[in-house]
């Protein structure tokens, strides 16, 4: 019988493969990747990704590879920093729980987000003031162009919100592990992001010890439904369906939260254009809708086929931009499928 998706995704969508490969070593996923006929998928955790009802055409390559390895011993906060080197196919949640552990500081706030270690240089995963960008320091990868391995130091990565030059050329780049540098301590890096700082109690730029800065991440994300339980189908999604629009200032509305970037354009909140727009949690009737914690959340109720949470995503991506002039982009990866 074929594999199904759904059973692999957190959206609990995805018809069957034709193929399916797990890969529990890197010479097993190279291997893979080098003799499959056809289209490959290589899939982690499923997490980020819409797969379409009819399924995929081709060979799906689990990444199942694991491995930590770090260049120091034990903690030791005199050392400095320490380089850790990541297997694609660990959990990323259980990494960050281990880090937090061994007192390793930079990745404290990235608490709770699932999915592996090897998707989050693709999509530069970040929330509450931390991206992994800032704690990167190379990402090994197979090149199925070139056909072997190479290595991109970070300032090679092409990190951007949620972007990176493995996602600009889809399909290319298959991460094999990726090396992190952090430094060592008791206490996180300084909070950069407000909320996070109202529950720690401190001011924003200040610190707190690591374990309380992963455990108020955790009871963020828990409040929002972005925490991973079978038993709460506001789970039942692939996170933050839209991702924040970076636009010209003079186009955000009037009163929408603002940041500035780089380039001189600022970001807004996806969730604010979506809540003003007349889509509130809980949106949307039958077998899909908005999560009830969090409006950038489309979930799956039970029973959902991914026609209908494509149909919801339509509405809410068109109904804001007749609002407010500013069009949303998805930000999970779309398989077989479009908006």
């Amino acid at each position: 019988m074929a594999e199904l998706l759904e059973d692999h995704t957190t959206l609990r969508l995805g018809g069957p493969a034709t193929a399916w490969v797990r890969a529990t070593t890197e010479a097993e996923l190279t291997e893979a990747l080098q003799t499959s006929s056809g289209p490959v998928l290589v899939l982690g955790g499923g997490s980020n990704v819409v797969v379409a009802d009819e399924g995929f055409d081709g060979t799906v390559v689990e990444v199942a590879t694991s491995g930590v390895t770090a260049d120091v011993e034990g903690t030791d906060p005199t050392c400095g920093g320490v380089l850790v080197s990541v297997a694609a196919g660990e959990s990323w949640d259980d990494f960050v729980a281990r880090a937090v552990e061994l007192q390793w500081v930079g990745v404290e706030a990235l608490a709770g987000i699932p999915g592996l270690v090897g998707a989050t240089p693709i999509q530069n995963v970040g929330a509450y003031g931390q991206e992994v960008a800032q704690t990167i320091a190379k990402v090994r990868v197979w090149d199925r162009v070139l056909k072997g391995v190479r290595t991109f130091a970070n300032a090679d990565c092409g990190f951007g919100y949620r972007s990176s030059r493995f996602k600009a050329d889809p399909g290319r780049h298959v991460v094999l592990d990726v090396t992190f540098q952090l430094r060592q301590g008791s206490f996180g890096a300084p909070v950069q992001y407000a909320e996070l700082a109202r529950t720690l109690g401190v001011d924003l730029g200040q610190r707190a010890p690591l374990a309380d800065v992963r455990d108020a991440v955790l009871e963020l994300r828990r409040s929002k439904g972005m925490v991973l339980d079978d038993a709460d189908h506001d789970t039942w999604s692939a996170g933050s369906f839209f991702t924040n629009p970076i636009v010209d200032e003079a186009d955000v509305p009037a009163e929408a939260p603002s940041w500035p970037q780089p380039d001189g354009r600022v970001k807004t909140s996806a969730a604010w254009l979506i809540e003003r727009a007349g889509f509130h949690k809980g949106y949307g009737e039958g077998a899909v809708g908005l999560s009830t914690k969090h409006t950038l959340a489309l979930t799956n109720r039970g029973g959902a086929t991914t026609a209908q949470l494509l149909a919801l995503a339509r509405e809410i991506r068109d109904g804001v931009e007749d609002a407010h002039g500013i069009r949303l982009v998805p930000e999970p990866v779309l398989v077989g499928c479009e908006l």
